[in-house]
């Protein structure tokens, strides 16, 4: 009988907007690791280990509650008291973890020795202040003030941090304790005296503080592309207030995205996780409204408004919940650079990567104020902005965002094209800048054939498509906006590259579109899951479609759990490798949109059965952000292996993958601003039925069912809820792949 195993990373994580907690399973944090208690992309608190009298406790489980709470359970080891010993396991201590914009504590230890004892609870702080780039690296530079103060008034340990105007404290405060509390060599004591069986309790507040003045607001926004300051005051412990509000939000926002019922419990599940996952990655103080907000892009390392990660995942929650799409428009378009800077890789219209709060970034030793190191974020924005003009059908995004969108396009035809040969390369400017700058940004990430590195500047093939794609939307939404000459020369402009790529990028040797041009504008021959982002975009030719499908599935690309980044043919391959050979979530989610876009469902299918079978044995259902390419070697026992390097988990567009595979399965296609919802369901035998619960279309909520009958995909409106008769959506079945 096959044993369910279950895939996840050593530790706890808990977050909840800026601020995070990474912890090992016993909910301790020891220096010189990754661990921490992070904000604003500082890590505040670099140790915290609890003793008993001296001893390490030891821990009998753990587990997170939810994606901001935690409980601990631990138990003592064997001791030699004054009062005689204590055999081990006979006092257990239980810690129950909140985090907000701090972390509130509770702690209850309970005696069952049978006698009364009395002995030492102890916790160990340290706070280094550093760097979340730093950490990351494990690379430390000291170079501001420390200064540690107990009050013994009011039980608080505060520590300061300031080099020049860059101001970091954190404060512990013991609360509520009837016991004595005590500090001396970093070291917080509190003198328990207990009866037998009796229980005992109290609580800690963690403050983060942050800024010099406390009446500036934390973020600022720009349309400048200048770094705004993170300056605030102390912002305090969550009480139970706060955190009953954070579950108010988050049920709010589970509530007004589109649910799901089938019967296949797997797919239910980890549909439930990833709509959880994506509230649990909010960032508050980035809201525009309750209908538009962006996520961090993964906890821990990518707690931030990016660019590439905030477009991606508003396309892929589409269906499930439009408010993606609006907030990141919002943001995005605050920080559209106005101005070239070098040194943060920005130029006219361009939009950002990347910005970062930390002192390395706060003294501009990073280009992180923003950064504006990508290729795609500028294209994949007017997708965007027409993605959400498609399933809302609101017209006021078209006009609020239309001198946005024309600087993108402008942006693409000038510094998108270095060479005006009319593909899309990149070179990057910085003297810190990245090497890579596609979504594959790691320094290696792109390689010849042999396995060498391709130097810059490098015409990637998904830029290609996406800029086809950019233009054939951006031709739609200027025909809405009664420009018909413009959308004319988009349309030419758009069929012109297409024709001129399926001629540059195809590879017939291999059936597949080249991973990239080099400088030379020599095609770089690699084999890589680049290629079926062209089929997603449409630029691929029909024939040269079928046929890279069929390649990215052979052996050498395909696990067994999903596509690999790159073949294992390849002499730069690892599985292990961030992005040389590696399976991404995301990027199949993509790929398979794009096989489902050309018709074939059985390629699509085979994609999506495998990242789900991957999702199935992770813990918790929950998609890490990428994990082992290595091979699948059985069908029911098997397991993923995780990425070494530390994956983000939760990571926001690999928990929307889920979402954009399933409307790969049933074809969404929205049409709002006509009225329409498109359908073309290919349910694979092991999902039998499924159905959408307040799929919002325009001003509509619909709910459908889709089913099998023998191996024919059929469905049904159930039922249809317009504010007003005009809002009404009709459902299509579409004929032809869009």
């Amino acid at each position: 009988m096959p044993i369910e195993l279950k895939v996840a990373p050593p530790g706890i994580t808990i977050s909840q907007g800026r601020t995070f907690m990474m912890t090992d399973p016993r909910g301790e944090i020891h220096p010189q690791t990754e661990e921490g208690v992070f904000a604003i992309d500082t890590r505040f608190i670099s140790g915290y280990q609890l003793f008993i009298d001296g001893q390490p406790w030891t821990l009998v489980t753990s587990s997170p509650l939810s994606f901001y709470a935690a409980r601990i359970y631990l138990t003592n080891p064997a001791l030699e008291l004054d009062t005689g010993p204590i055999p081990a396991n006979t006092i257990s201590l239980e810690v129950e973890r909140q985090i907000g914009e701090g972390i509130h504590e509770d702690f209850c230890i309970t005696n069952y020795t049978g006698k009364h004892i009395s002995f030492m609870l102890e916790l160990d702080l340290i706070a280094d202040f550093a760097d979340i780039f730093e950490v990351k690296a494990q690379k430390f530079a000291q170079r501001g003030r420390l200064n540690t103060h107990w009050d013994e008034h009011t039980r608080t340990l505060r520590t300061t941090y300031t080099h020049e105007d860059f101001h970091r404290a954190v404060s512990y405060c013991v609360c509520n304790s009837t016991a004595p509390v005590s500090y001396a060599n970093g070291r917080l004591s509190i003198e328990l005296h207990l009866a037998p069986l009796q229980e005992w309790g109290t609580c800690g507040e963690i403050t983060l503080e942050h800024g010099q003045d406390t009446k500036r607001p934390l973020f600022a926004h720009s349309r400048d592309g200048n770094a705004p300051t993170a300056e605030a005051g102390a912002t305090p412990g969550p009480r139970a207030e706060p955190l009953s509000d954070f579950d108010a939000r988050q049920a709010r926002w589970q509530a007004s995205c589109t649910a799901v019922e089938t019967p296949n419990e797997h797919v239910y599940r980890m549909y439930r996780q990833a709509v959880e996952d994506m509230g649990a990655l909010r960032i508050y103080d980035l809201d525009v409204s309750d209908e538009a907000w962006v996520p961090a892009a993964g906890v821990p390392w990518f707690v931030t408004l990016f660019g590439r990660d905030s477009l991606i995942v508003a396309l892929q929650n589409m269906p499930v919940a439009p408010a993606f799409a609006r907030g990141a428009l919002k943001r995005l378009a605050e920080y559209q650079a106005q101005a070239r800077d070098d040194y943060r890789d920005a130029q006219p219209g361009k939009i950002l990567h990347e910005i970062r709060f930390g002192e390395l970034a706060h003294f501009q030793k990073i280009p992180f104020t923003p950064y504006y190191g990508t290729a795609d974020a500028t294209i994949l924005y007017l997708i965007v902005l027409s993605e959400a003009y498609r399933w809302t059908g609101d017209r006021t995004l078209l006009t609020e965002y239309r001198g946005v969108a024309e600087q993108c396009l402008a942006w693409i035809d000038t510094y998108g094209d270095l060479d005006g040969d009319g593909f899309q390369e990149y070179r990057t400017f910085s003297s810190l800048g990245y090497e890579n700058v596609g979504w594959k940004d790691a320094g290696d990430a792109v390689v010849y054939a042999d396995g060498t590195q391709v130097p810059q500047p490098k015409a990637l093939c998904e830029l290609q498509g996406y800029v086809y794609d950019a233009k054939t939307r951006m031709a739609e939404i200027y025909d809405a906006l009664g420009k018909p000459d413009r959308a004319a020369l988009l349309r030419d402009q758009a069929t012109a590259l297409k024709l001129h790529f399926n001629e540059a990028f195809w590879m017939p040797e291999e059936g597949c579109f080249a991973f990239g041009l080099d400088p030379q504008k020599r095609q770089i021959t690699s084999v890589a899951s680049n290629a079926g982002h062209c089929l997603w975009s449409g630029i691929a030719d029909h024939d040269k479609a079928t046929h890279t499908a069929h390649r990215l599935l052979q052996p050498d690309m395909w696990s067994g759990w999903g596509i690999r980044t790159i073949s294992s043919k390849n002499p730069a391959y690892n599985p292990f490798s961030y992005h040389l050979g590696s399976v991404w979530p995301h990027d199949n989610g993509i790929i398979a949109a794009g096989f489902k876009r050309y018709g074939m469902t059985r390629h699509a299918n085979q994609v999506i059965r495998g990242i789900f079978d991957a999702a199935r044995r992770f813990e918790a259902y929950r998609l890490p952000e990428i994990f082992a390419g290595l091979p699948r070697v059985g069908l029911k026992s098997d397991f993923p292996a995780l990425y070494p390097g530390g994956a983000n988990i939760p990571q926001a567009w690999a928990s929307g993958a889920i979402f954009q595979m399933l409307q790969a399965i049933l074809g969404l296609r929205a049409d709002a601003p006509n009225k329409r919802l498109y359908v073309r369901p290919s349910l694979p035998e092991w999902l039998p039925s499924i159905t959408l619960e307040h799929l919002r279309v325009g001003n509509c909520a619909l709910h459908l069912r889709f089913w099998r009958e023998d191996t024919r995909s059929c469905w049904e409106v159930i039922r249809s809820q317009a504010r007003k008769k005009s809002d009404t959506i009709t459902v299509l079945e579409d004929m032809e792949p869009s």
